[in-house]
């Protein structure tokens, strides 16, 4: 099958025997706590491998089970969990896989909740992490120690897009024994796939494009049988962080539009993003696919596309002209996260005071936009009339 048959096939038919609920297209919210068995045998293979069929629907439940059987099946992964969230998941894959004493090796600048959980929960438990640029395997080499055991990546990440050479990280985790985990939620596995690379574990927020309507949260966890399988027998369920039935549904739903949802929002993406080029407002722009990133090849080569987020440098003097400009945008919606159907905006200096806002910063000048499902020139002339009524 070409890969545009497989994704039709996973989105729209994969897990679904329709049989098993009355022929319905949708399949339904299987929305109970609990499940009959039939036999003492039943119930005794149960408590010994809750993994192997339903006892409890805060282990394994129907309607969450096509969900994972579809998550999978785009990443190219053996398995997968779907937690309540991307920090959930998160959570889980790394207290899976390292303990007292242990070091971690990550991005610099993750995610913010990622680095909270580095520095004040797992530095309680002698876990250090040690932050890197990432983007030359050298610097992974520098800050090896003898009792690393784990990676965390990021690639790209979600302000300047910086990414890893996955071939060369797997590499070397590989020669030293060490976990890795790829945050994939910017890419998707429409436009990369992490697991058939080598990276051992990928998530993704399924808040954001799997399930694009902002309406759910949801993380996603993939990778082979037997990782999946040991996260789920201890973390999974003594945190008791899995998505609830009806979030599962809410990102089945999602996934159906999820191919024709990201085709638009690429076209969109080029679109806005030659405006903003062109812009004497604005200094620069960030794209992972623009030829003046500073990884350009690298991303052309790891990623089959990309979209959606757009960061750019304004000429602003004062942080009051960003905070108008911000403000001045009729349509684009201000606001953290991205992947729905809305247009977002997240200026870098929300955080400063005016007195704090330095012009010779470039990062205090700095916005990330996100281009939703409108229309590319219902944006272009949003954007327009905010850069005039503001600077």
């Amino acid at each position: 099958m070409t890969d545009e048959t497989d994704i039709s096939y996973i989105l729209n038919e994969l897990g679904e025997d329709r049989s098993n609920y009355f022929n319905a297209v949708a399949p339904p919210i299987i929305q109970t706590s609990n499940f009959r068995v039939n036999t003492v045998d039943e119930l005794k293979k149960l408590f010994a491998d809750e993994y192997s069929g339903y006892l409890y629907s805060r282990g394994l439940n129907p309607t969450v089970d096509i969900l994972r059987k579809k998550l999978a099946a785009l990443d190219e992964a053996e398995d997968c969990l779907v937690f309540n969230s991307g920090a959930a998941a998160i959570f889980a894959a790394v207290l899976a896989n390292v303990n007292k004493g242990d070091h971690i090796i990550s991005v610099k600048n993750p995610y913010s909740w990622v680095k909270r959980m580095f520095d004040l929960i797992f530095s309680r438990f002698g876990i250090e992490t040690t932050y890197i640029e990432g983007t030359d395997i050298e610097q992974f080499e520098n800050v090896l120690k003898a009792n690393s055991r784990f990676i965390y990546l990021e690639s790209p990440n979600s302000w300047n897009f910086a990414i890893q050479d996955i071939n060369k990280v797997v590499a070397f985790a590989k020669r030293n024994g060490l976990i890795t985990l790829m945050d994939n939620s910017y890419c998707t596995p429409l436009y990369q796939k992490p697991v058939p690379m080598g990276i051992d574990m990928c998530m993704q927020t399924a808040t954001k494009y799997i399930g694009g309507h902002s309406d759910t949260l949801g993380g996603i966890l993939t990778g082979s049988h037997q990782m999946i399988k040991k996260i789920f027998d201890c973390e999974y369920m003594a945190v008791g962080s899995g998505i609830q039935p009806f979030n599962a549904w809410l990102l089945i739903r999602g996934l159906r539009t999820l191919e024709i949802r990201i085709r638009r929002i690429t076209e969109s993406t080029k679109e806005v993003l030659q405006y903003l080029k062109k812009h004497p407002l604005v200094e620069s722009i960030l794209f992972p696919l623009d030829e003046s990133f500073p990884q350009f090849e690298l991303a052309g080569k790891q990623m089959k596309n990309a979209c959606g987020l757009i960061s750019f440098f304004v000429r602003a003097e004062k942080k009051k002209e960003i905070v108008h400009f911000c403000e001045n945008l009729k349509h684009i919606m201000m606001a953290v996260s991205w992947g729905g159907h809305e247009s977002l905006i997240l200026p870098r200096c929300a955080s400063l005071e005016e007195t704090e806002f330095d012009a010779g910063n470039k990062e205090h000048r700095m916005l990330r936009l996100y281009i939703g499902l409108e229309s590319a020139q219902y944006l272009i002339d949003d954007l327009e009339q905010a850069f005039r009524s503001s600077f």
